[in-house]
């Protein structure tokens, strides 16, 4: 299984981001897909998840109506779209797959990294000030 994270990059607070991960896992669409970031020295923190089928989504609050999560089961692929970056945004993102947690969508416990079975090697997001 990999999970290839990209996008990243250095941008202004303000700018916008599109990250996205490419993902071999098969069948991709049944598989519920998230971001998660980290900072050095902090613990991994969810941002966003999304279900197999793309019909629900949950997101930390820190970025709600700003970062938009989005799939395409016929490319394998999940987008972060993130828009008004701010510098508290800067960190490394991680994309995570798992097969069992659609019905975990509306549970806090679904935030908790080791909920997750699949990890990507992450993209840096860095957002001057």
């Amino acid at each position: 299984v990999q999970l290839q994270a990209s996008g990243g990059g250095l941008v202004q607070a303000g700018d916008s981001l599109r990250l996205a991960c490419a993902a071999s896992i098969r069948p991709f669409s049944l598989y519920t897909m998230a971001w998660f970031r980290q900072v050095p020295g902090k613990e991994r923190e969810f941002v966003a998840t999304i279900t197999s089928n793309g019909d629900n989504t949950r997101y930390v609050d820190s970025v709600k109506g700003r970062f938009t999560i989005s799939r395409d089961n016929a490319e394998n692929t999940v987008h972060l779209q993130m828009n008004g970056l701010k510098p508290e945004d800067t960190a490394i993102y991680y994309c995570a797959a798992d097969r069992t947690l659609d019905r975990e969508i509306r549970h806090q416990g679904i935030e908790r990294p080791r909920q997750w079975d699949y990890w990507g090697q992450g993209t840096q997001v860095t957002v001057s000030s």
